[in-house]
Formats: C-alpha cells, structure tokens, sequence
C-alpha cells in the first residue's frame, strides 16, 4: 500500500511538471498539460535478437500521449508559453500529428486554433481530432512546405503564436523524451534510431542527452540514427525534394524546418541519415505489430525497417551495426500510434469473411 501511495501522485504529472528546471517556464507561466510523457521504454526481444551480440533493443513509445503522439511533449510548453504572452490564437502548417496536437492543447487552453495542411494528404485518423477539437482547419493546393511558407508569414501577426518546430517552446519540450530515456536506463543508449521528416524530434531529442550530460544525469551521449523515406529524401540527398511522395505521411516533408540543426546533430554524435523504401516501412510496421505487439504508424516504422538494414552489411547500410560494440543498447522512437494513419493497416478488414454462428464453422475458420 505504501508504494501505492507513493506513485499515485506522478501519474498525470506532465512534462513541465517533472521536468521544469530543464524548460523555459517560471512561475508566471500558465502551465497547459494534458498529462503526457511518461510513455513507456519497451524492451524488445525480437529486434534484440536480430541485432545479436547481446545488444539490447529497446521502444520508446510515444504513441500513447494525449493525442497520440510525440507532438504533445513540445506542445505543452508551446501553448503555455502562447498563454502567457497573451495570444489568442495558435497556428500550424501540419503533416496531421501536429494539428492533432496544436487542437487539442489549444482548446485546453481555451486559444483559437487554425491549422494550415496540404489537401487530401492527411491520414483520416490525424485530421479527425483535429475537427474534434475544435480548430479551424484550412487545405491549401500544395504540399506540408507550402503551408509552412504561409504560416510563417501568418505567424508575423501579433494575434498568432506558431506553434510549429521552428518555434523553440516546441524543442524544448520534446528533450523530455531523452530525459525519460535515460531516467529509465540509468544512461544514454548508445544509438538511438528516429524517423526523420521536419527533423525536430531529431534535434530536440540530441538536445536533451546533451542537457542530461551536463546536468550530470548520464555520463554518455548516443549515435543519433534518422531514416527518411526514399520519396521524401531530401537530408539524406543534400537536396529539396520538390514533391516529395511517401505512404508515411508524417514524414512526407522536402525541406525540413529543422534540417540544418537535425544534420549537425547527426555530425556531432556520429550518427547518420538513410532511407528506407514504402515497402521497406509497411513491412517493418506489420512485422513490429504482430511479433512485439506495438502498432506504430508508417511513420514511426521506418526506423525498424532502419535497424534491419543496419543489421544487413549487403544493403549497404549508412551506418552498419557490424562495428557497434557487444551489449550496446538501441532505442527506436516510436512517434505516433498506429490508429492515427489506418489507411495503411485496413486491407485485411477487407477480406474479413462472416461464418455461421457456431462452434464448428468459428473452428473451420481457425484454419491454424
């Protein structure tokens, strides 16, 4: 019963909250939180096995925020950080998780909300919570850039707060995924593996291990991994990607907002840039769902299907996992949950038959 009560009170704490003296909030900051982090470190067996060696893989799952997705760590300081300046509407240029998020800790905060996003490029599950919060929700003919473009020209105005990457609240409060990180293994891993597309939670989580190791919290820093889709590439080529295509929406970005500081964190931690194809993506994404039972979206699985190619010297691996040492420990970011893009896990619903309702048709059906 004691132990009980004395973990009751973290729960629902959020991130200010736990992790305050690291953010840039004081007392007169409004503190808007929907109780995210905590998200849990899940240790995989499986994709430890793959990479062998007594490696140690593990899955930081931000699918299980708020909204579902890492998007709600930065945007609980951000619109705090509005609140305080006294705005009264927020805006963001969307990919889907961020309109999700901007949505819904703007009604919290009782803030206006537009959302600017490319037209019929948003997963279902994304721009649902967006109209279920509340916000205004404007489509451009263009693609995620576009919409970055006007929302930094909108975000001039006094009467609007960005809330997108580029906004450093954002940054700050997505580190708080690293600091959990290291809270739970004692240390940082060794390589931690992103999905890279506006390239924030890259920067922000190096920004984290690196705030973590001069508070003296962890005495290492990790290799940082990012994998783009092969159709929306634009790190990984040196290069705009003028219509970038990819069935992971999340990151189907060609000029990333964090490129610049997402590349000299990769330099500085020794880490690298890949990509991955489609199939490379929805492979990895069922292959995660039905042998670890975690069910990411697209996004998210890229950098599963990342770690098997750094595992296969063959495919000529940006970074090969052949020259990591015995026992490193790798975490994969999880960044949004599966139900948030289900467009790319229904085809077997498709094909969902109906028996006879007893036990010997359901035994037929079974087929093991």
């Amino acid at each position: 019963m004691k132990a009980q009560a004395e973990f009751a009170p973290q729960r629902g704490r959020g991130v200010i909250d736990r992790y305050r003296e690291f953010l840039p909030v004081s007392e007169a900051t409004p503190i808007v939180s929907l109780g995210e982090g905590g998200t849990p470190l899940i240790f995989s067996p499986r994709l430890s096995a793959i990479v062998g060696r007594d490696c140690e893989v593990y899955l930081k799952y931000e699918g299980l925020n708020p909204t579902c997705s890492f998007k709600d760590r930065g945007m609980t300081v951000a619109v705090s950080k509005a609140l305080e300046r006294g705005v009264f509407s927020v805006i963001c240029a969307s990919t889907g998780n961020t309109s999700a998020s901007a949505a819904a800790y703007a009604a919290r905060a009782g803030l206006r909300c537009v959302v600017v996003l490319p037209a019929g490029k948003i997963a279902s599950g994304k721009l649902v919570q967006a109209f279920a919060y509340g916000a205004k929700v404007i489509a451009i003919d263009g693609n995620f850039d576009d919409a970055l473009v006007i929302v930094r020209e909108l975000g001039q105005r006094d009467d609007f707060a960005i809330v997108n990457s580029i906004n450093p609240d954002r940054i700050a409060g997505q580190m708080t995924a690293a600091f959990e990180i290291v809270d739970d293994l004692g240390d940082a891993p060794n390589l931690h593996l992103l999905p890279l597309g506006n390239a924030g939670n890259l920067t922000a989580s190096w920004a984290g291990y690196r705030e973590y190791q001069r508070a003296e919290k962890s005495a290492t820093l990790p290799a940082m991994i990012g994998f783009q889709a092969a159709g929306a590439a634009p790190i990984f080529h040196g290069r705009v990607v003028e219509n970038p295509e990819t069935i992971a929406s999340a990151i189907r970005i060609g000029n990333p907002a964090s490129w610049k500081a997402a590349s000299q964190a990769v330099a500085d931690s020794k880490g690298a840039v890949d990509i991955v194809s489609d199939e490379e993506i929805l492979t990895a994404q069922r292959w995660l769902a039905t042998n670890e039972g975690v069910f990411v979206e697209p996004a998210s699985a890229a950098p599963i299907a990342g770690l098997m190619k750094c595992c296969d010297a063959s495919r000529n691996p940006a970074f090969s996992f052949a020259r990591i040492p015995e026992g490193s420990r790798i975490v994969c970011t999880g960044a949004g949950h599966g139900l948030k893009d289900p467009e790319s896990a229904t085809a077997p619903t498709a094909r969902l038959k109906t028996v006879a309702a007893n036990e010997e048709a359901v035994l037929r059906a079974i087929d093991f």
